[in-house]
């Protein structure tokens, strides 16, 4: 069986990680609708007729797939307004004998460049490795996505190749860049996270 985590919230400096919740379904939507321009360009899933079904399928199976251990998906919240959605972020086990595992998100349009991005990658990276016990995490990110490459060039993941014609979006498609980080990596990672705000001190 795959391994579970705690269903409690997780915070940095700025943000609470939290599971998904029914009651999350219109300010989710909201986040969307007003993002769909840049999400549309990336990921296969979002597309203009995306609604009120589709969003709580996801929420259902979020909470699904969280208790069976396969995937842990993570609400955005800022600590001063629990109530606004900032995007979403996942981990996943990609491999339970390697221990490997992807990390993947996004962050509504309006809430871009703000450094969200990173705040909640670096705190769900040491979910990864501390709680998961992973030995590698990944990040796969569509060539043109320059904000997000960049978000794992400050986290310190490095750059392993190109996958080519990974993703079908829309009848196209996506190259995608290659990030990684090992389990032992991590520890000097982690302590520049604390340096950089992006973590809360022990």
């Amino acid at each position: 069986m795959a391994r579970t985590i705690s269903s409690r919230s997780r915070f940095t400096p700025r943000l609470e990680l939290r599971p998904f919740r029914r009651r999350d379904l219109l300010s989710v939507l909201a986040a969307i609708d007003g993002s769909l321009p840049e999400l549309e360009q990336w990921l296969p899933w979002a597309h203009p007729a995306y609604g009120r079904a589709e969003a709580m399928r996801f929420l259902r199976e979020s909470g699904n797939a969280w208790t069976e251990g396969r995937a842990f998906d993570f609400a955005i919240r800022p600590r001063p307004d629990p109530g606004y959605h900032l995007g979403n972020i996942s981990v996943w086990q990609t491999s339970q004998r390697e221990r490997s595992g992807e990390i993947g998100y996004w962050i509504r349009s309006d809430a871009t460049g703000t450094g969200i991005a990173t705040e909640a990658t670096a705190r769900v990276t040491d979910v990864a490795f501390s709680e998961l016990s992973l030995h590698r995490v990944t990040l796969r990110i569509a060539v043109g996505n320059r904000a997000s490459e960049r978000v794992a060039e400050k986290l310190g993941f490095t750059h392993e190749g190109l996958l080519r014609e990974e993703v079908l979006v829309r009848g196209t498609w996506l190259d995608h860049t290659l990030w990684a980080m090992l389990e032992d990596e991590y520890p000097r990672r982690r302590d520049s996270y604390f340096e950089a705000g992006w973590l809360e001190g022990p």
